[in-house]
């Protein structure tokens, strides 16, 4: 199916570039899973225009409505791979696509492992980003789980407003070298625990002990890059697509925005990144058009 954008991601950078690329009169197919890490987030305040608190999914859905309402398309398919022949072709679980544009808004991988009730308690005690949830947990004893660069930035957004903070290696080495204020755990994480009504309490420990924590924040570094960008030859940089100002790449075309983009993991970031992909990849289109 020809397009004139991919957009491979549904959080607020791909929907965001979306948005413009429609209402310049382009069809645009966005490709994605799931809500990614923005379905983590239990409840958002820190975003402008919101009168009251909501959910990171009620949000991506609302995203995804506005995505339909202006006539994209939304594939709930994963992609499998990508080329680039001077046009780019998306092979999904059922169908291929192709457009002169790609943008990638997909995300990083969130390195989360296999602990017991670690996804049962996502949003009730487990978070990704402190700095979206650390004022939730204000005099609290927390968690961060990592033993690298990632759960350091944690650790110190954490600092100022937790009770204490317990730095969890899960058996890792450290490559870093943590506040003295904390304290670091290096026995292994076997489970998470929660009280009745669902709330984190504890973590349990490889020898079955106990240590009291009323929010784990999961900090195990980000993914070593994107499968999408190497398979298009992109060399990554600290784990992140590399963009030029205007959110492009070194290949015609493909754009990048948002969590693959940029360390800091902000849904405000996020839109913004997109919104300028979208009117690049406008620009391109449009030089692309005239040359026809």
């Amino acid at each position: 199916m020809e397009q004139d954008a991919i957009i491979i991601g549904s959080g607020p950078a791909g929907i965001s570039a979306a948005l413009y690329l429609l209402r310049a009169g382009f069809q645009v197919s966005v490709l994605s899973r799931d809500n990614g890490a923005l379905g983590k987030a239990h409840l958002i305040e820190n975003y402008y225009g919101l009168p009251e608190n909501i959910s990171g999914d009620q949000l991506a859905e609302n995203g995804r409505r506005q995505l339909l309402r202006l006539g994209g398309a939304l594939l709930e398919q994963e992609v499998t791979s990508i080329n680039w022949d001077g046009s780019f072709h998306v092979h999904a679980a059922e169908q291929e696509l192709a457009a002169p544009v790609l943008i990638l808004a997909a995300g990083i991988a969130r390195n989360t492992r296999s602990i017991p009730g670690l996804r049962e308690l996502e949003g009730k005690g487990v978070s990704y980003c402190a700095t979206c949830d650390s004022f939730f947990y204000r005099g609290k004893d927390l968690c961060v789980l990592g033993s690298g660069a990632y759960a350091l930035s944690e650790l110190e957004e954490l600092l100022p407003l937790a009770g204490h903070v317990t730095l969890l290696t899960n058996g890792e080495p450290l490559s870093i070298t943590p506040p003295d204020s904390i304290t670091v755990e290096h026995r292994a994480v076997k489970a998470l625990l929660g009280m009745e009504e669902g709330q984190l309490r504890a973590v349990q420990l490889e020898d079955g002990s106990e240590l009291a924590c009323s929010g784990l924040f999961v900090a195990l570094g980000t993914a070593d890059g994107s499968a999408i960008a190497r398979q298009l030859g992109l060399m990554l940089k600290d784990g992140l697509v590399p963009v030029e100002r205007d959110m492009s790449t070194a290949v015609p075309g493909l754009f990048a925005a948002g969590d693959c983009v940029s360390p800091v993991k902000q849904i405000a970031v996020a839109v913004g990144q997109g919104a300028l992909a979208g009117l690049s990849a406008i620009q391109y289109l449009r030089k692309q058009q005239k040359k026809k």
